[in-house]
């Protein structure tokens, strides 16, 4: 597996790096059959060290977790302790989804961009065109799932939504967390 460790505007120790990667290590070894590759993010505000980790696995599948503490070894402690939570909560679901499929998942490519916010703007003036704002232009990853691997993707990252090419028919789909807590689903039709 390989692994990107890095602090944001703090120094990382060698200490430090080899306890995550240990650490890291044995709970994907433990937890995800095939683990790809592994994001850890240091970063201090005011008194409490955080952690942001993110593992990738060749299912294609992504669990994240983030942690805060005031020691730096505890908030990694208390994301590889969410993150394993996850990855054993989604271990029996990650194989059953997972058992047939040989090969990773497909993966096209897609443009993501950030737009300006419309409080951003002066109230009384009129805007000159609907166009927005584009603030930021970025490459974004749309893979290519069954809605059930969708679901359990969208649960796994924490995420609201997940945008995918429907497996069967290839179409682009959405799944959401309704406020009611089920899931919603999106299938457009062609004409």
């Amino acid at each position: 597996m390989r692994y990107q460790i890095s602090g944001k505007q703090i120094e990382i120790g060698q200490s430090l790096q080899t306890h995550v990667q240990d650490n890291l290590g044995g709970i994907a070894q433990k937890y995800a059959e095939r683990p790809t590759d592994a994001t850890v993010i240091f970063s201090k505000s005011g008194p409490e060290y955080a952690c942001e980790t993110t593992v990738h696995l060749s299912t294609g599948l992504t669990a994240s977790a983030k942690g805060h503490a005031h020691e730096i070894y505890a908030a990694f402690e208390a994301t590889a302790e969410k993150l394993e939570k996850q990855l054993r909560r989604y271990k029996r679901r990650l194989k059953d989804h997972h058992k047939d499929r040989s090969t990773p998942i497909d993966v096209y490519g897609g443009a993501s961009y950030i737009l300006a916010s419309p409080e951003a703007e002066d109230e009384a003036a009129e805007p000159d065109s609907l166009q927005p704002i584009i603030v930021a232009e970025m490459e974004t990853q749309i893979p290519s799932l069954s809605v059930g691997e969708a679901v359990m993707q969208m649960e796994i990252a924490g995420a609201p939504l997940l945008v995918f090419r429907e497996q069967g028919h290839g179409r682009v789909n959405v799944v959401y967390r309704r406020e009611d807590g089920n899931v919603g689903w999106i299938d457009p039709k062609t004409n």
